[in-house]
């Protein structure tokens, strides 16, 4: 059996756990890369590895979205959001309202992703750039044209942010 930092989640305590590590190395990579904090979409995937772990992560958010308010039927609105305000050092506080778990892939260990959001104008500068090469900064860059956004990702980081240039709510709401 293949290690992974959280996996298998078994506890909403453990999961709590998974979200504030994704929040920080994904704010960690983004400064590497930008020098600076992205305001956060307000989203935030955990990656499941086990098939047990998926149908228990999938029940424990039925238990703390609303299935009704989602985005693809795959990020749902939470009746908490995940507030972290935990400060180490000048990382942004920042609060999840929405919450995706992905299906087991044992292949992708990484524990989970967030959106960060960059202005239109400098997501198509950086978009051009990352055509040019895909590795800045020690950061591996990776361009998505079927959702417009770009994965920063570094072999010493386990959690994915992803660049866009929308908010959450601006993508729920044109759905």
């Amino acid at each position: 059996m293949t290690s992974f930092r959280f996996s298998p989640i078994g506890t909403h305590e453990e999961l709590i756990k998974a979200i504030t590590h994704v929040h920080f190395a994904c704010f960690k990579l983004c400064y590497r890369f930008f020098g600076k904090y992205l305001p956060a979409s307000g989203n935030l995937g955990i990656f499941t590895h086990f098939d047990d772990e998926f149908a228990f992560l999938t029940k424990l958010r039925e238990e703390m979205t609303d299935i009704n308010i989602n985005w693809n039927q795959k990020y749902y609105l939470l009746y908490r959001p995940v507030k972290i305000d935990d400060k180490r050092g000048d990382f942004p506080e920042t609060t999840y309202k929405y919450l995706y778990i992905r299906r087991p892939d044992p292949d992708k260990p990484q524990v989970g992703d967030i959106d960060l959001v960059l202005d239109k104008y400098e997501f198509d500068k950086l978009r051009v750039e990352v055509q040019k090469k895909k590795v800045v900064n020690g950061v591996e860059l990776f361009y998505r044209p079927d959702l417009n956004m770009i994965r920063l990702a570094a072999d010493d980081t386990d959690a994915l942010p992803y660049i866009t240039t929308k908010f959450m709510n601006e993508n729920v709401k044109e759905s």
